[in-house]
């Protein structure tokens, strides 16, 4: 068993949840929606980006784009969240942003893990 594999199959799913337990709930009530769970989507995201960085081939560096659009969204939610709260104020224009960017950072996540388990299932023992 390839440990680095291990490690990127973990951080690339967890990502997943942890994005979706955030984007779950209703689009326009923030307290539906758990700034720490955010923040750990964030940390894990990067993660998974790190454990991407080494991969040479083709399927890696769409990986790596594929967890970069993650990145971006979901730091860009936290952006847009920290605005909300410091300085224009939380309403519900500003909610449904931040879940609209969740969304797109948890659909690259989709994508990527589709694309790692149909390497998985592809690879030879």
């Amino acid at each position: 068993m390839n440990l680095d594999k291990v490690l990127s199959g973990f951080f690339i799913i967890m990502a997943l949840t942890l994005n979706f337990g955030f984007f779950y709930g209703d689009p326009t009530d923030i307290a539906h929606h758990n700034r720490f769970e955010l923040f750990a989507a964030i940390i894990v995201n990067l993660i998974a980006t790190i454990y991407k960085l080494g991969d040479k081939t083709h399927l890696g560096a769409v990986l790596l784009a594929t967890s970069l659009v993650a990145d971006i969204q979901l730091i860009a939610a936290a952006s847009v969240w920290a605005l909300g709260t410091y300085v224009t104020g939380m309403d519900v224009d500003t909610v449904t942003v931040i879940i609209s960017l969740s969304g797109g950072a948890l659909l690259a996540n989709i994508i990527s893990v589709i694309l790692f388990t149909g390497d998985v299932l592809k690879s030879k023992r």
